[in-house]
């Protein structure tokens, strides 16, 4: 299925030749989001977005959620089913999200010259920070553009809380906290081709400093863009020494979350696409998380927006906005606890703001959403860091990459400025050792 892109003023519009949704609903491109007045970091980012007086236009509950249903996910629709009291309050559309010019030159520039290698699973070649397929044949290449998309060279939370809800009838969660940061050597302004670094997609750490159970455990990982092996070391203070685990990416289960959350389960999708076929099965308008900014707000109590159940409907936030929508299939010779997987993929930057997961008998599993918002740092690109994850199943639900009651915000990095952390020699075993031994 070919998807073709045209240039809006800086967004991406994508078509699909079997059809695309009536386009009077969804409002033109309206530019770059920039911040109203004088934002500097550590200043709430929500209150200087220039819409943030926006009152929902409506809500949809258990009562009311047939009215709209051909504009939710299948995964959303199972939430309203299970969760009587669950909520969604819908906002007016604001199409702001795009990339800053430079990038939109790369951008145009891949059009032409990027490509995935001969497998079809791993970059090839490519300019980057910018769009590697801007004109996408195959829903490989949009699992790639989402990869790929703008976060500067690095994003550092000083405190994320990585939580798993309680079990139905219990009160009890796995709350684990601890900083975090990540490195994209390829997101310095510029001209960057997929080969920096050997080809390093990104490098990330992150350090528990609770519960006490975990507390003292670290991890570095490096991802590539040119192949399947992901190089993850894991520092067990226990026994003072870093080991390394040469499986720990794909289904295989996160330590300490209870089979909860798995590898490539973060930012909705993670790390190498080639267990899956995936496939563009279509174009349509949904209410999807957009300017969630409420979840962003490091100021807020994390149990103000993490309820037992859900996350609290007063700081969702969602808009009417295109999407495309990708299913990937397991591949016949490879295993994976979710054998199907569907995306979904905003229109404008490629985002990934939804996604289900079905499991070996077919039945509906797990319900994400990512949290969308444009990030004042890089010039307004929007990104997804913090996502939910809703187990249908066992009833409990994933929350990561907030930085809610944290001391300071998240901070999205346009240049390293000679900052260690963010040099490919930091992502190492030696490194996770000296840090974690001090």
């Amino acid at each position: 299925m070919k998807v073709s892109r045209i240039s809006l003023s800086g967004a991406i519009a994508l078509g699909v030749s079997i059809g695309t949704a009536a386009a009077d609903n969804i409002p033109e491109f309206s530019g770059p989001a920039l911040p109203d007045g004088g934002w500097s970091y550590g200043q709430v980012r929500g209150d200087y977005w220039k819409h943030k007086a926006d009152k929902a236009l409506f809500s949809i509950t258990a009562a009311n959620v047939d009215q709209y249903a051909d504009k939710l996910t299948p995964g959303q629709v199972a939430l309203f089913k299970q969760k009587p009291d669950y909520r969604m309050d819908v906002y007016p559309t604001r199409r702001d999200c795009g990339y800053p010019d430079w990038v939109q030159a790369n951008s145009k520039q891949n059009a032409a010259s990027a490509k995935l290698d001969a497998t079809g699973n791993f970059v090839d070649s490519g300019v980057l920070p910018g769009t590697l397929f801007p004109n996408p044949t195959n829903g490989a290449q949009i699992l790639w553009n989402y990869q790929t998309r703008y976060r500067g060279v690095g994003v550092v939370w000083p405190k994320t809380t990585t939580a798993v809800s309680p079990r139905p009838g219990n009160s009890e969660w796995i709350a684990t906290s601890g900083p975090q940061h990540t490195f994209y050597p390829w997101g310095a302004k510029g001209q960057n081709s997929s080969d920096i670094n050997n080809g390093l997609h990104y490098g990330i750490y992150f350090s528990y400093n609770e519960p006490p159970a975990l507390a003292g455990q670290g991890i570095v990982q490096r991802y590539s863009l040119k192949q399947a092996s992901a190089e993850s070391y894991y520092y067990f203070p226990g026994q003072r020494r870093v080991r390394r685990m040469p499986t720990y990416q794909y289904d295989a289960p996160q330590i300490g979350f209870e089979n909860n959350y798995a590898l490539d389960e973060p930012f909705l999708f993670n790390g190498p696409i080639d267990r899956f076929d995936w496939k563009v099965i279509g174009k349509k308008e949904m209410f999807v998380p957009y300017h969630s900014f409420a979840v962003y707000n490091y100021k807020t109590a994390f149990k103000d927006v993490a309820q037992d159940k859900y996350i609290n409907p007063e700081h969702r936030h969602y808009e009417l906005h295109r999407v495309i929508m990708v299913e990937g299939t397991a591949k016949p010779d490879v295993r994976h606890v979710a054998p199907k997987k569907v995306m979904y993929f905003d229109e404008d930057t490629f985002l990934a703001l939804a996604g289900e997961d079905y499991d070996a008998q077919g039945r509906l599993w797990k319900v994400r959403e990512g949290f969308s918002i444009p990030v004042w740092e890089l010039g307004g690109s929007c990104d997804v860091e913090a996502f939910v994850q809703y187990d249908l199943l066992n009833g409990r639900y994933v929350f990561d990459q907030a930085t809610l009651g944290a001391p300071q915000d998240i901070r999205w990095l346009p240049d390293a400025n000679n900052d260690s952390r963010f040099t490919d020699g930091f992502f190492s075993s030696e490194t996770l050792r000296a840090v974690s031994e001090r």
